[in-house]
């Protein structure tokens, strides 16, 4: 039984069709606003050629990414396409919008031309002497849109036959952005800057980590299914198990790099820079600067500022020997650097362009997820149990 949370909005239980039409009824009016503030998303209207109408390029977009995505679907991910083909019932919409919402994640995490940014965001993962109880504990900010936080929506996830999970994730998405399944792993999703792209049609990562929940219970399970696995986009994800098993996950559309802490350390962080010497090799180079085509706030900015001095940051605060509970590794992520004041480079991100827009913690032994919809400076969590 889940404790009662007014952000679980969906149970998304059964075969995957009706697991996503639940979705897309229980969601109806968020999908169908999400749908009306696309065009409010500068980063997705500067991909559209001047002489096309708007609503001509949404056609051809949402025509292009669904002939992309569903190919490899079908071949390696089928329940995910008929999730989605219930998403598009249930909420009304033209199956072609419903794969356009799902290929925005990898689209807006390909920075090939420095033309489009998808977040910042911070995850911290303590255990063994660094974690009060000796419980493993992950928590992440996650930096983006203040546009999209309406969106933002607790999904409870119970597939016929396969582990159940609490995911979070917006109204469209048939995939999760973070999650915690009810063995206890857990699974937080950064973005990072590539520039490699695959070598065909692929699937986005929070398709993958929706997947991984329902049938993985270790981090070591979970990051070797990912890792080969045909995917799109870049991302770092950090895993956390019942066991207190932690680990870091990058991923690119061709490359994978699992980082694990040092001997004797039980502590890691990552915010959006790899750490890799693979992985390096397909992120965006150290000194990119955002063009005249990136989202106006941006320009002339340096693509990594923001996630090395986070990183920094992170290093300085969490070097210290201290064993953590819940409320210290919140003050760390509520942390706006040595002056106190918050700007687009602090771990609580306040900006012009992207902000702090939602908090989690998960503790994989007791099954507990916490959220708020905030800035981690004004965070007050819900606590949501299997």
């Amino acid at each position: 039984m889940t404790t009662q949370c007014k952000k679980v909005e969906v149970i998304a239980a059964g075969q995957p069709f009706d697991a996503g039409l639940s979705q897309g009824l229980a969601l109806r009016n968020k999908i169908h606003h999400a749908w009306n503030a696309l065009s409010q998303l500068e980063a997705f209207r500067l991909q559209q050629p001047w002489w096309l109408p708007y609503e001509a390029y949404c056609w051809v977009a949402a025509n292009k990414a669904r002939r992309f995505l569903e190919p490899c679907l079908l071949n390696t991910l089928p329940s995910q396409t008929r999730r989605l083909d219930g998403i598009a019932a249930g909420a009304e919409l033209p199956l072609r919008s419903i794969y356009l919402f799902n290929a925005l994640e990898p689209v807006l995490s390909s920075v090939g031309g420095c033309t489009v940014c998808p977040s910042a965001c911070s995850a911290v993962a303590v255990r063994g002497k660094r974690s009060v109880q000796q419980e493993p504990i992950l928590v992440r900010n996650f930096d983006y849109l203040p546009l999209v936080q309406p969106y933002y929506v607790i999904r409870d996830s119970r597939p016929d036959g396969k582990l159940r999970s609490l995911e979070f994730t917006t109204a469209p998405l048939a995939g999760a952005v973070d999650g915690m399944n009810e063995n206890g792993l857990c699974i937080t999703y950064n973005y990072a800057y590539t520039i490699d792209i695959p070598g065909g049609s692929a699937v986005p990562i929070s398709m993958l980590i929706s997947e991984a929940l329902q049938h993985c219970s270790t981090v070591s399970d979970a990051a070797q299914w990912i890792a080969a696995q045909p995917r799109w986009g870049g991302g770092i994800l950090m895993l956390a198990d019942a066991s207190g098993d932690i680990a870091a996950l990058e991923l690119s559309s061709t490359q994978s790099f699992l980082k694990r802490p040092a001997d004797g350390c039980d502590y890691l962080f990552h915010t959006n820079h790899f750490y890799g010497s693979i992985m390096k090799q397909v992120q965006s180079p150290e000194q990119a600067v955002f063009t005249n085509l990136a989202p106006t706030p941006l320009r002339g900015k340096q693509l990594h500022l923001s996630a090395q001095l986070r990183d920094q940051r992170l290093e300085q605060l969490l070097s210290k020997p201290t064993a953590h509970d819940g409320e210290s590794l919140h003050a760390i992520m509520s942390d706006h650097g040595e002056q106190h004041s918050p700007t687009d480079t602090t771990i609580c991100v306040h900006s012009n362009y992207w902000y702090t827009t939602a908090c989690l913690q998960f503790y994989p032994r007791s099954r507990t997820m916490r959220v708020s919809y905030s800035s981690a400076c004004q965070a007050e969590f819900e606590d949501i149990t299997f």
